[in-house]
Order: C-alpha cells, then sequence, then structure tokens
C-alpha cells in the first residue's frame, strides 16, 4: 500500500481545480513528490489538505487568507506546546521541593 496519493486523484475525489492544488503547493501549504510527471501528496499531509479545502470552497476564504490563517495556527499550537512544557517543568520542580 501506498502512502501517497496522486494530485490527478484528489483533484477527482474532492472535485477541485487542479490550480488550486498546485496554488497550495506553490505557497508552501502543502509538501509534494514529484515522480516524472506525476505529483503526490503524502497521506499525513491529508489533514491539513482537506481543512485548505474546506476554508476555500465552504468558507471562500482566498489563498492569502488560508496562509494567514495556518500560520495563527500553526503559532497557536507552538504557543501550546510551550505552555505544557513549562508546565511540566514547573510541576517536576514542585516536586523536588516537597
Amino acid at each position: 500500500m501506498s502512502d501517497r496519493i496522486s494530485r490527478e486523484e484528489l483533484v477527482k475525489i474532492y472535485n477541485i481545480e487542479i490550480t488550486f492544488f498546485d496554488e497550495l503547493e506553490e505557497s508552501g501549504l502543502l509538501k509534494t513528490e514529484r515522480e516524472g510527471e506525476v505529483k503526490y501528496l503524502f497521506y499525513d499531509e491529508l489533514p491539513a489538505f482537506e481543512r485548505f479545502v474546506n476554508w476555500h470552497y465552504d468558507l471562500e476564504v482566498n489563498l492569502p487568507g488560508l496562509e494567514i490563517i495556518h500560520r495563527l495556527l500553526s503559532q497557536l499550537e507552538q504557543l501550546r506546546e510551550d505552555n505544557r512544557r513549562m508546565l511540566k517543568g514547573s510541576f517536576t520542580e514542585n516536586l523536588e521541593d516537597i
């Protein structure tokens, strides 16, 4: 079983324009792999791809908007991770004081 899906298959399955997929790739929102003339998206990129498709087609968010939303959500996730790490460190320090 392959761990990737071709751009053409995604276009058919999600009923999107191939140019939208290419724009996502060109903007750096998706990481693809090329084999010959065929571009592939790895399955671990599918959740992000589906979010972009939903935001663009259902909510009518344009490409610059997708880039901003993606960047802000990435920053938010990084802050959450930093908070977890700080809380874990603080908790460990408090245990040492006991």
